[in-house]
């Protein structure tokens, strides 16, 4: 009796080692499946739907919101969203759904329609500027090479989304999100763009300098 039990829990074994190579090898190679393509790379058409976007998302805030309606209360959901490449374009949206994955699409959306440009010298802004918009207001400044950005709240996100590598800000009035971000893209939006060519001074005329040497006379 000893012996068939022995032999029992040996073909057990067997049978679990068995299947659990079975599921390994399933993963790895897809099961009964055929292997198309062998080690190739995929398609043309794979490879557009696979092509990344070439704007950075960042989300500001996420809230659930409810409407009262007349068989009672609909509840949604509302996502702020900001997008930016770090080479001058930044935007914000604003998008509900009824949930999150819908309201962060159509926020991104909505942002897109919606993007500035940011003009930039040096890493920084061309020159100061303040904004007010409702309760909320923002002052912003240039900074050197080196001071980074010196900023918080959805401001920071912004500054950084829009590829600004040194500026100071202070966010004033108002603590709500929404209102900060609308606030400071269209304090970034005043901004006016400089030339980076030198001044060329005015050469004062030949006549003009023998008048005066004959005055001086």
């Amino acid at each position: 009796m000893s012996e068939d039990k022995k032999v029992k829990t040996s073909e057990k074994k067997q049978d679990v080692g068995a299947g659990a190579a079975a599921t390994v090898a399933k993963d790895l190679f897809g099961g009964d499946k055929k292997r198309t393509g062998g080690a190739r790379g995929p398609r043309r058409g794979d490879r557009r739907e696979e092509k990344r976007d070439e704007f950075e998302q960042r989300i500001l805030e996420v809230a659930r919101v409810t409407r009262v309606m007349a068989g009672g209360k609909r509840m949604n959901f509302r996502a702020c969203v900001a997008i930016g490449d770090k080479k001058g374009n930044v935007g914000v949206g604003l998008g509900k759904g009824a949930d999150v994955t819908m309201a962060v699409n159509k926020a991104v959306n909505r942002a897109k329609k919606t993007m500035i440009n940011v003009p930039m010298k040096n890493e920084t802004i061309p020159h100061e500027v303040y904004n007010k918009m409702g309760a909320a207001k923002i002052m912003i400044k240039p900074a050197k090479k080196g001071r980074g950005v010196i900023s918080g709240g959805v401001t920071r996100v912004i500054l950084e989304l829009a590829g600004v590598k040194n500026i100071t800000t202070k966010t004033l009035g108002s603590n709500n999100k929404i209102n900060n971000a609308r606030c400071t893209i269209e304090a970034l939006s005043l901004l006016r763009k400089m030339d980076n060519k030198p001044e060329v001074k005015a050469e004062v005329p030949v006549e003009v300098k023998s008048e005066a040497k004959d005055s001086a006379k």
